[in-house]
């Protein structure tokens, strides 16, 4: 298979207007959805598109270029306004859509934009079907135009954010509901700033909401899961039970315990996991899937619960393709995208928060002590910057700095190398019990990086 060019790990990505994230790209992404689901269907009829986005001012331009792409290939679009990503995907499957598309740029500042696509069953297009897309807009020629008749056209339909409010509330058993527990909400002046305070107040809970007013330039600004600072504060000025600060498409979340102390990702797989073990819905034996990032730490406390960890690249899309593949129902990140799948084809950080919240009322604990039982593992990311990417297996010196490391962590520590999808960088991740051990290790091993890539 072939190198894209403009895809990455999560769709197509940059500065808004400026090459690849313009007005003319995004047409021609639009034709080319449009023409690949025509002609994969395996109907002679119409494509039908669901479109959504989130509040960032270049989301306009480009919802505009996309549909019109799509209505130039004879498809059929539905705008949806803001609308989290995961609601995008849930919102393709219910109306039957060929395809769903978000213009998001995710957790990045506002001047990023871009648009991920997924097919429509609600997931995530797999390379070979990026690859695709990318030679058609890269040769537009190889779609044939339409005209007349069988042009298509574009509506805009607001009350389909209803369709994704009650089908993330059916997540949350009906035993129990929300009713006495005060949390913060941080929206990150994203996607999530309509739906989010609604799903949360309509099962009964006190919510402080903040980042809750976008106004197309401050999304993600000092706020959400990147900035969680003032929902900390505002956790312990409150005397909230939680906080829970989203990103600006509303798919991944940092939870906050009543302390004002950050919980990841991997603490929240963690106790998931074993709300879902105690639930029946897993059993022992049973797969969890991380990425090369997960912690060591989430690792030892799932096999102390029965449970075993499969790790695979980084990306959640990467994630919900083994889910799919292998059978298993729960992955994420650290970073906090986590995927349920017997609710959701893709990240859903509101589906999380109430899974977490589901923990509160069966368990009957603050969310501070139900993680207490996960030791995560000290960890140190670094990045060098390189003059060549060669391949590790290809660099003695390298590859016997890490085998002696690895020795002398016997099982109780790790090393992951990688190079940046985007820039010349050597991302070093070494983890391990003691801080200082890791801390030494990572700095003798940015040394042997710099001599052998440098």
């Amino acid at each position: 298979m072939g190198k894209r060019k403009l895809f990455g790990t999560d769709g197509i990505r940059g500065k808004a207007n400026i090459y690849p994230m313009t007005c003319e790209v995004a047409m021609a992404l639009g034709r080319a959805v449009t023409y690949y689901f025509k002609k994969t269907s395996g109907k002679n009829k119409q494509p039908l598109i669901v479109l959504g986005k989130d509040t960032r001012l270049s989301c306009y331009m480009l919802e505009l270029a996309f549909s019109s792409g799509v209505c130039s290939q004879g498809g059929r679009v539905v705008l949806t306004g803001p609308l989290p990503t995961p609601g995008v995907a849930f919102v393709t499957g219910s109306m039957r859509a060929d395809a769903g598309v978000m213009i998001s740029a995710s957790h990045n500042q506002y001047e990023d934009n871009g648009i991920k696509i997924f097919d429509g069953e609600g997931y995530k297009l797999p390379d070979s079907v990026e690859l695709e897309l990318e030679q058609m807009i890269l040769n537009p020629e190889l779609i044939p135009a339409v005209a007349g008749s069988e042009l298509g056209r574009a509506t805009r339909l607001d009350e389909v954010i209803g369709r994704y409010i009650v089908q993330v509330k059916n997540t949350f058993p009906q035993v129990y509901n929300l009713s006495g527990t005060r949390m913060v909400l941080d929206c990150a002046n994203g996607a999530s700033y309509k739906v989010g305070p609604m799903i949360f107040e309509e099962l009964g809970a006190e919510v402080i909401c903040i980042g809750d007013n976008p106004n197309g330039q401050n999304i993600n600004e000092n706020c959400g899961s990147l900035y969680p600072e003032t929902c900390q504060e505002k956790v312990v000025e409150y005397r909230a039970d939680l906080g829970i600060c989203l990103d600006g498409d509303a798919d991944r979340l940092i939870v906050i315990d009543q302390n004002g102390k950050i919980i990841d990702g991997d603490m929240i797989i963690g106790i998931s996991a074993k709300l879902m073990l105690d639930k029946g819905e897993i059993k022992k034996g049973d797969t969890v899937v991380g990425t090369v990032m997960t912690n060591l730490g989430l690792e030892k406390y799932l096999e102390s619960i029965g449970l075993k960890l499969h790790r695979t690249q980084v990306g959640d899309r990467y994630i919900m393709e083994y889910l799919k593949e292998s059978g298993a129902i729960l992955g994420g990140e650290p970073s906090g995208h986590l995927i349920f799948k017997n609710y959701a084809t893709t990240g859903d950080g509101i589906l999380a928060a109430l899974i977490v919240m589901e923990c509160l009322k069966r368990y009957k604990k603050p969310i501070g002590q139900l993680v207490d039982d996960i030791k995560l593992y000290p960890q140190i990311l670094k990045n060098v910057k390189i003059e060549k990417k060669i391949p590790f297996e290809e660099v003695p010196g390298l590859q016997n700095a890490v085998k002696t490391i690895e020795s002398n962590f016997a099982g109780k520590g790790r090393v992951l190398l990688r190079y940046s999808g985007t820039e010349y960088l050597c991302r070093i991740m070494v983890e391990g019990e003691d801080f200082q051990e890791v801390e030494k290790v990572c700095e003798a091993l940015v040394k042997v990086v710099k001599r052998e890539l440098v």
